[in-house]
Formats: structure tokens, sequence, C-alpha cells
């Protein structure tokens, strides 16, 4: 049951983020991803943990998306602080992410050259998709699509690396796991 709250709450978060931002209304996104990381957070065994990992990354998120922005290779409309810094909805998004770390991607957990094969085809797929719906704009699409490939091919092993580091999910005793 876990599995299936953490995709549904992931896909409602992502789409509240993207279609928020194409309709100038990048707070409905953070709103939603607000909701969802509370429903995580109350079905962690360790709480704390799993906010570490969510705070870990949001910000390395916020960096990667940040140097495409200040790059010149993206560029986002709604809620926007600075021309050179990604916007918070992105932000949000790093942060929904992560909860799925532990749940629904933690069978890819150990299995670093197919994480890092999905991360290359996901991630760029993924803003394509946000690009197609209005929430971003690709002012050199090569440039940016190649660093996208590159990053998420990067940063998704690592990022399951550090879920495995900071897993308050697993640790759930016996009981409060069936109980959840």
């Amino acid at each position: 049951m876990h599995l299936l709250i953490n995709a549904i709450a992931f896909k409602i978060g992502w789409v509240s983020s993207v279609v928020g931002a194409a309709q100038e209304m990048p707070w409905l996104g953070p709103a939603a991803v607000i909701v969802a990381i509370a429903i995580h957070l109350s079905r962690a065994g360790k709480p704390a943990t799993e906010l570490t990992l969510i705070v870990v990354c949001a910000t390395l998120g916020a960096l990667f998306d940040s140097t495409l922005v200040a790059l010149g290779w993206v560029e986002y409309s709604a809620g926007v602080f600075s021309a050179m810094l990604a916007p918070y909805w992105i932000i949000a998004m790093w942060m929904l992410f992560a909860t799925t770390l532990n749940v629904s991607l933690r069978w890819l957990k150990n299995r670093k050259v197919l994480a890092a094969a999905i991360g290359l085809v996901s991630g760029p797929g993924s803003y394509l998709a946000g690009n197609q719906i209005g929430a971003i704009a690709f002012i050199d699409q090569s440039a940016a699509l190649t660093a996208l490939a590159i990053g998420w091919a990067i940063l998704l092993p690592l990022l399951m690396h550090v879920s495995d580091e900071l897993d308050g999910i697993a640790k759930l005793p016996a009981r409060q796991s069936a109980l959840r």
C-alpha cells in the first residue's frame, strides 16, 4: 500500500508542479509537494532521516537545475526569484522525487548501471514533457538535453546511493510495517 500511495502522490505532485507552472500558478506544485512529503514522513520509520534525504536531494537538484539556467540552456517563466536560479517549483519537484527513492524506486538500489541508463533517458524525457506542457523553455535544446542526459545518468545512481545511506523507510519495525 505504501508503494501505491507513494507513486500516486508523486504523480499528483509532478502534474501539479508542471501544469501549475505552465498556467502561471507555480505555487500549485509546491502545495501538492508539501502534502506528499507530509504523507511520506508520516509513514516513515525514521522521518528525520527521510527529511535529511529530501534536503540533500533538493540541494543537489537546485544546484543542477540552476546550472542549466545560469548557462542559458533552459528558462522558466513562473516561480523565478532570480534569472540565474532554478524556480522554487522545480526545487519542490526534487524534494518530491526524493520521496520515491526509498519507496517506489527502492528496486533500483544496488543497480548503478541500470540507474544510470534510466537517468540518461528519463531525466531528459521528463524535461521534454515539461517543455511540451509549457513549464520550461529550452534556449539551447541540444546542449540542455545533453546536459540533462549526462547529469541524470550521474545523479540518479548517486541519489540511490545517498538514499541507501539515508533510508528512513526500510528500518520500520515488523509490526509497524505490517500496519502500513
